[in-house]
């Protein structure tokens, strides 16, 4: 472990979870950032409280619910289905929330003296997310740089696994029940195993399922 300061963005789903404990391995100190952008389930502002409390890790929660004014989607409407059309973006894709997540969090991680910015993006099951990319993570680190002056790195663990490694990576930091069981990645705001239903409870289940099935353990259910 070394002694530098890191900044966790989480939102208490398997990836920014799976994220804090990879943190916790490596960094001196941790700190969490919660983004509440007026999303439908409220839900994940607690989950997030609660598991950064219980880790004791010190937690910050941000409003930002003009995001959802200014870009509609699935994850802040009632009114909008969660579905993906051929050719286009799924309807959960929130324009501009991982430029403004991160900036966010660097702005904080300046404020407290951390260097490093710790998020499960992922391009390896991103849904198509344009901001889930390495090249526009890379592309951020160097702005947020030139716009503070500050050695910002942006930590993106997940970045290359897909779901089945994610729960391996779980495993490895010995929290994968923790994970299954504590944190909130569904659409219908429904925690642990979800709804089974939604675009992400069959990208969760199916993960969790193949890293089973490989370790010769029982499959997850549903």
């Amino acid at each position: 472990m070394n002694h530098s300061k890191a900044v966790v963005v989480f939102s208490g789903g398997q990836d920014s979870t799976t994220c804090l404990f990879w943190a916790l391995e490596r960094f001196g100190e941790v700190e969490a950032v919660t983004f509440d952008y007026g999303q439908r389930h409220k839900l994940e502002v607690e989950v997030a409280a609660a598991i950064a409390k219980e880790q004791n890790v010190r937690h910050h929660v941000i409003e930002m619910s003009l995001l959802g004014q200014l870009a509609p989607n699935a994850l802040t409407r009632d009114d909008i289905a969660i579905e993906q059309q051929e050719g286009s973006l799924p309807t959960t894709f929130v324009d501009g929330r991982n430029l403004l997540f991160l900036s966010f969090a660097a702005i904080l991680a300046k404020q407290i003296g951390a260097r490093h910015i710790v998020t499960g993006v992922c391009e390896t099951d991103f849904s198509g997310y344009p901001d889930c990319r390495d090249v526009f993570i890379k592309s951020l680190g160097v702005t947020l740089h030139l716009a503070m002056d500050y050695p910002f790195v942006i930590e993106t663990p997940l970045m290359w696994l897909n779901k089945a490694q994610t729960w391996e990576l779980a495993d490895r930091l010995g929290v994968l029940e923790f994970v299954r069981q504590r944190t909130l990645t569904c659409y219908n705001g429904i925690v642990a195993d979800g709804c089974g239903n939604c675009p992400a409870c069959t990208l969760r289940r199916n993960g969790l399922n193949e890293f089973l099935i490989k370790q010769g353990r029982e499959g997850a259910s549903r």
